[in-house]
C-alpha cells in the first residue's frame, strides 16, 4: 500500500496516477555506456570508475523513481517524493488555483516535464520529470471542474 492509499480521506477515490519519467535513468545509462567504451578501449581503471558511477547514480535514480507518487483523487492532489528526505503535497482541489507545465524540447519529444501546483496564498510547488505532465494537468482541471459544478 502506497502513500496515497494510506492518506485517503473517507469517501475519497483515486482518479489518476502519474509516475516519474524513465529519463531519470539517463545519467546511469550514459555512465554505463562510457564504462563499456573504457573497457573496450583497454582502459579498465576508467571503465571501473564509470561502472561505479553508473551503479551509484542508478541506485539513486531507482530509489527516487520507486518512491515518488503523484495522484489525483476526487477531492485532492497528493504528491510524495523521496524516501529519507520526503517532500509531500496534499492540496484540496478547491484550494488549487492552477497547474502549470514546463517542458523543454527534449521533454516535449519524450513526454516529460515539470508540473507546478499553485495554491491559494501564493503557494508554488514544482515537481520535475513527471511522465505525461499535460495529461496530469488535464485530469486535475477536470476534477476541479467537477468539484465546482453546482449539484
Amino acid at each position: 500500500m502506497g502513500y496515497i492509499e494510506q492518506n485517503l480521506m473517507s469517501g475519497e477515490n483515486v482518479v489518476y496516477r502519474a509516475k516519474l519519467h524513465w529519463i531519470v535513468f539517463m545519467w546511469p545509462a550514459i555512465f554505463l555506456l562510457i564504462a563499456l567504451i573504457g573497457f573496450g578501449s583497454g582502459s579498465p581503471p576508467a571503465g571501473g570508475l564509470f561502472i561505479l558511477l553508473a551503479v551509484l547514480t542508478g541506485l539513486s535514480s531507482f530509489i527516487r523513481y520507486s518512491t515518488s507518487e503523484f495522484g489525483l483523487t476526487n477531492k485532492r492532489v497528493l504528491i510524495k517524493v523521496g524516501l529519507i528526505r520526503r517532500h509531500s503535497l496534499e492540496t484540496l482541489l478547491t484550494k488549487v488555483e492552477g497547474i502549470s507545465v514546463d517542458q523543454g524540447i527534449l521533454g516535449r519529444i519524450l513526454g516529460y516535464g515539470t508540473i507546478v501546483v499553485t495554491g491559494t496564498g501564493g503557494m508554488r510547488e514544482p515537481f520535475h520529470k513527471i511522465s505525461g505532465p499535460l495529461e496530469f494537468r488535464k485530469q486535475v482541471q477536470e476534477q476541479i471542474g467537477a468539484v465546482q459544478e453546482p449539484k
